[in-house]
């Protein structure tokens, strides 16, 4: 595609069938840069479906059809969207290019909304705040295991600190150790290991992978510290981002919040306007908005007596539009 775009004269007109996932991560940053530097987004159609418009070529990722203008004036762009290649139920809605691209993004997301709604997490004026306005990293897991392979082991023992993996995290309870996980429970804490370790504490983590079946792309859990015997230090691996402030834990509350904010339906929603596969990466957790830090806290006080189904949740957050 870039090759062509470079190559194109001004005014023509570049059609590609492209994985979705340029659109987001830092990998493909040059690229969109690139991109959105030398062309126009005249329309974008999304297949609704992973399974269906590209089953005879054995294609199950998230694909779209896109059609630029080399040296184009950028303006409104068109959507579509459609179940499957037959098209039957085609929908078209014309968005302003700054519901594609927004203006105050360094990464460039490009978004593929498939409705004029604005949902809750765009509408809700308490819903602007960067992590770093709210005091607080986002890290992926820093344990490799791979890497590591002799510090590690099957089950706690002498020496030992707790390794977490997606594994060990169950809706809002944290099982470990688990004997009839393959993964190992625990790592080694020696001079080679301590540098990857974080001190025991609360914790919000959100697993980097979803199945393409889960109802929801993100995917965020509380670490307890009550769920480890005693210890000062915690492994986590590199298929959870973790949610901290300067490599320590979080206050309780300020993680319960986090975590019933990033479980809504709304930030799901938000989230698929640019992601397209089923991988979250910190960049991506880095560049949304968040509630203000006292908000967060809030929501984890109100949180600690209520039932975690989705209605609940998605209620607590809906309240936010009126903050």
């Amino acid at each position: 595609m870039a090759l062509v775009l470079a190559l194109m004269v001004p005014g023509g007109q570049l059609v590609a069938i492209i994985p979705r996932s340029f659109c987001n991560g830092p990998y493909y940053r040059p690229f969109r840069n690139f991109l959105l530097g030398r062309a126009a987004i005249r329309h974008m159609h999304l297949f609704e479906s992973r399974n269906k418009a590209f089953k005879d070529d054995d294609v199950l990722q998230e694909n779209i059809i896109i059609m630029l203008e080399r040296d184009g004036q950028q303006g409104d762009v068109k959507v579509t969207t459609s179940t499957d290649d037959s098209f039957a139920d085609l929908a078209t809605h014309v968005h302003p290019f700054d519901r594609i691209v927004f203006p105050a993004d360094p990464e460039r997301f490009i978004h593929v909304p498939t409705s004029l709604e604005r949902n809750a997490i765009e509408l809700s004026a308490a819903i602007r705040y960067s992590l770093e306005d709210i005091g607080i990293q986002v890290s992926t897991g820093p344990v490799v295991d791979f890497r590591l392979k002799d510090h590690l082991r099957g089950m706690p023992g002498p020496g030992t600190v707790p390794l977490l993996y997606p594994g060990h995290f169950k809706g809002q309870s944290t099982e470990w150790p688990k004997t009839d996980m393959k993964k190992p429970n625990a790592i080694h804490r020696n001079v080679e290991t301590e540098k990857w370790l974080f001190p025991t504490g609360f914790y919000c983590v959100v697993r980097r992978f979803s199945s393409k079946e889960e109802r929801r792309r993100i995917m965020a859990s509380v670490v307890q510290p009550d769920a480890f015997s005693d210890t000062e230090m915690l492994g986590f691996e590199n298929h959870l981002n973790v949610f901290h402030e300067g490599k320590h834990g979080l206050p309780e509350a300020l993680v319960r919040g986090l975590v019933v904010f990033l479980n809504t339906t709304g930030v799901d929603e938000n989230f698929r306007r640019f992601n397209g596969h089923t991988q979250v990466n910190a960049t991506d957790l880095k560049l949304m908005k968040y509630p203000s830090r006292e908000v967060l806290i809030a929501l984890g006080e109100k949180a600690k007596g209520l039932s975690n189904d989705q209605q609940t949740i998605d209620e607590l957050v809906q309240e936010l539009q009126q903050v």
